[in-house]
């Protein structure tokens, strides 16, 4: 798949997340296989644009081409500037968040709120793709409710303006994450546009990926909150979309070495009172489900040493697999 002048080595992408798709995750998903990986959610609002907080999910250090930067807000005028800061920061790819369900994003109308006015979407658009020379992509869901899927109208409308391509997740707004998502609007979308289309919804697995690629007619697929606590996942997905052989799990040294890397990049990127706060998440993600996994859950959330929250989540990756044998 290409994304501008960008050609995708593999068909699995890494979704923005909130929180999570911070510079060393995104790393090492892309070690691990996928195709690309943007950055959490960026603000526009031009006041935000130097906090420490705007900065850190900005920072692309040793992050692989194509970077990818997700801009949200309301207004076209301030998403419009936020792509060109961006661009200058080093963003070869800006995406275009209207996918967001969150309520504290949903209140200031950015997000997914933004699917009720189709006008102000359309302008949005507009904007960002006439304000810069890099590909500009949209992330969004099927519409605001159950009863107004409204994707097909806003993705030919997008198509018309110049978005290089379009993720859909199966979800409208007002679903948040419950139930199951649907890909007849991402079918309906496919039959009406030629741009790259991605899948993204309830993609948890090689065959369900290699389902929507070949029903639906996507170009891609890209996975989310199944992306947490395994990384991993990308490579498997498309090891199978490559041969149709289903990878076995990765063994327990691997999967240390994996979130060893991953867990000092947190350190190193926000410091070590900071990091080690922002690593809980995802040491309880690497360890959810895993037997005798919430135990060692509770360990690492007393830890307030680097050191030793590394130290300890090294021995519970060991000792869970050891239960597991």
């Amino acid at each position: 798949m290409k994304i501008g002048p960008y050609s995708l080595n593999g068909s699995v992408l890494l979704a923005p997340m909130a929180g999570v798709t911070d510079r060393p995750f995104r790393i090492l998903c892309r070690q691990l296989g996928a195709a690309l990986a943007a950055s959490e959610m960026v603000g526009a609002n031009p006041m935000l644009q130097h906090t420490r907080k705007s900065q850190l999910k900005r920072n692309h250090e040793g992050e692989p081409s194509p970077r990818v930067v997700q801009i949200a807000g309301a207004d076209p005028s301030q998403l419009a500037q936020a792509a060109r800061f961006n661009v200058a920061e080093g963003a070869e790819i800006i995406d275009i968040n209207m996918g967001c369900p969150a309520k504290k994003v949903c209140r200031k109308l950015a997000g997914s709120a933004l699917l009720a006015d189709e006008p102000l979407v359309a302008r949005i658009l507009e904007a960002v793709v006439s304000a810069v020379d890099v590909p500009v992509t949209l992330k969004m869901r099927t519409g605001p409710s159950p009863d107004r899927r409204n994707a097909v109208q806003i993705a030919k409308r997008a198509e018309e303006i110049g978005i290089a391509a379009l993720t859909l997740h199966g979800r409208t707004r007002d679903q948040q994450y419950r139930g199951e998502a649907e890909y007849d609007t991402l079918k309906a979308v496919r039959d009406v546009v030629t741009l790259p289309l991605i899948g993204n919804g309830d993609i948890t697995d090689p065959i369900k990926a290699r389902w929507i690629l070949k029903n639906i007619g996507c170009d891609a697929v890209m996975i989310g909150r199944a992306a947490q606590g395994q990384p991993w996942i990308f490579k498997h997905i498309q090891h199978f979309l490559d041969t149709e052989e289903l990878l076995d799990p990765p063994p327990p040294e691997l999967i240390s070495s994996w979130m060893t890397q991953h867990i000092s990049g947190v350190h190193a990127l926000y410091g070590t009172e900071q990091g080690v706060k922002v690593a809980r998440k995802h040491l309880g993600w690497y360890l959810q489900d895993q037997p005798d996994g919430q135990r060692w859950r509770k360990a690492l959330m007393q830890v307030e040493s680097s050191a030793e929250q590394l130290k300890l989540a090294r021995q519970a990756i060991s000792a869970v697999a050891s239960v597991a044998a």
